[in-house]
C-alpha cells in the first residue's frame, strides 16, 4: 500500500528550448520535489545527446517535474512554463533552434490533458500569435547524462535562454492566489 505522499506526487514533463535553466527554474518552485533533465518524444530507445542533437531522433530536451500536488498543482506548473517560454515560437527559444528544442507539455493522465487544453484555450486571447506548443501524451522518457542534470549548479554561467529575470519572479507566481 502506498503512502499518502505517493497519491499527492504528481508528474509532468516540460520542453521549451535548453534544459539546464528550465531544470533549475523548477527545482526552485514552491511545492516540486523534483527534476530531472532527459529526452522524449522520439523513436530512438536510449538516445544520447549528441544524437539528439543532430534532429534525427524526434526526441526534445525536456524536464520531468514531479510535484507534490498539496502544494501546488498544474495550473501553476503552467503558469510557470508560460512565463519561461515563448509559447509562439515553432522549434526555437532564443537562441535554441532544432526541434529538439520544440515547446511542448507531455500529460500522463487524460485530467491533466484536459486542464492543459483549457488552459491554452484561456491564455491564447493574450497572444499576438498562436501558440505552437504540442500537448502530447507522455512516452518513454530517456534520463540525459549525468552532467546535464543540475546542470547550471554545477556551471552557473552556463548558457541558457533562461536568465535571472525569470527566477526573480518564481515566488510572484508561486504565491498569487488569482481567480
Amino acid at each position: 500500500m502506498s503512502s499518502n505522499i505517493d497519491n499527492r506526487i504528481k508528474t509532468l514533463i516540460v520542453a521549451g528550448g535548453c534544459f539546464w535553466g528550465i531544470q533549475t527554474y523548477y527545482s526552485r518552485v514552491k511545492g516540486v520535489l523534483r527534476t530531472e533533465t532527459g529526452y522524449t518524444g522520439g523513436v530512438q530507445d536510449f538516445p544520447k545527446y549528441e544524437e539528439v542533437c543532430t534532429q534525427s531522433t524526434g526526441h526534445c530536451e525536456s524536464v520531468k517535474i514531479d510535484y507534490d500536488s498539496q502544494q501546488t498543482n498544474i495550473i501553476k506548473i503552467l503558469d510557470h512554463y508560460f512565463h519561461i517560454v515563448d509559447p509562439t515560437s515553432l522549434n526555437y527559444q532564443r537562441g535554441d533552434i532544432g526541434t529538439h528544442y520544440r515547446s511542448a507539455i507531455f500529460y500522463f493522465t487524460l485530467e491533466d490533458k484536459e486542464i492543459i487544453e483549457q488552459y491554452i484555450e484561456c491564455i491564447k486571447e493574450f497572444y499576438l500569435e498562436k501558440i505552437v506548443v504540442q500537448v502530447l501524451p507522455a512516452s518513454d522518457f530517456w534520463p540525459a547524462e549525468d552532467y546535464h542534470q543540475n546542470y547550471l549548479d554545477k556551471n552557473p554561467s552556463g548558457y541558457c535562454h533562461i536568465g535571472p529575470k525569470h527566477f526573480k519572479k518564481i515566488s510572484l507566481i508561486d504565491n498569487y492566489k488569482g481567480n
